[in-house]
């Protein structure tokens, strides 16, 4: 596997090599040992999956808050999406900002979006499939969001937001200046 930081780097792309022959491939995706050597010791204790049945889907932005943030590695096991990992952890140097990569069956490629970052993704292709593991249940009473296309944010979306399919929920969701204070902090110096 190869582990790159992106440009936030709590925030870290992971690429499992594919072995391959006529047949097709075959390609290790996760191994704790190896993930804990790289990123750190992390218990995944639930496995998701969503898929979108057309392209410019957005889903997102979300995230959970303590004693219920999650922690994900995202994969995309059908299709490709662009995925977003916006920082909301107050006091960090990188608050309001984010990374994003596309994410492909092709490319095997995923992405560890650390606890304090809201996650969301848009579909490049129709019937995408997206996979990923969290490092805390998910808990109703503790999901939370921010508006995807948040002018503050300045995302660079591959749709508008007259042309993106969204949920009622994400089209409604609050802007970053009004995240709540008992989000995410980090410590000054951190």
């Amino acid at each position: 596997m190869q582990f790159e930081r992106t440009k936030i780097g709590d925030v870290v792309l992971v690429t499992p090599r594919k072995f391959g022959d006529r047949r097709g491939y075959f390609s290790e995706t996760f191994r704790s040992d190896v993930f804990g050597q790289n990123i750190g010791a992390f218990n995944f204790v639930q496995d998701n999956q969503s898929h979108s049945a057309e392209a410019g889907t957005v889903r997102g932005l979300h995230y959970q808050i303590e004693p219920h943030a999650q922690g994900k590695l995202v994969r995309c096991i059908a299709g490709s999406i662009l995925d977003v990992a916006v920082d909301i952890r107050r006091g960090s140097p990188t608050f309001g900002q984010y990374v994003q990569a596309e994410l492909s069956a092709e490319n095997g490629c995923q992405v560890w979006i650390p606890a304090g970052f809201a996650h969301g993704f848009c579909t490049l292709q129709p019937n995408s499939i997206i996979s990923y593991k969290v490092t805390d249940y998910y808990s109703r009473d503790h999901d939370r969001g921010i508006l995807w296309n948040d002018p503050e944010l300045d995302i660079r979306w591959p749709v508008t937001a007259e042309s993106a399919v969204l949920s009622e929920r994400d089209r409604m969701q609050p802007l970053l200046a009004e995240l709540e204070t008992t989000s995410f902090t980090v410590a000054t110096g951190s």
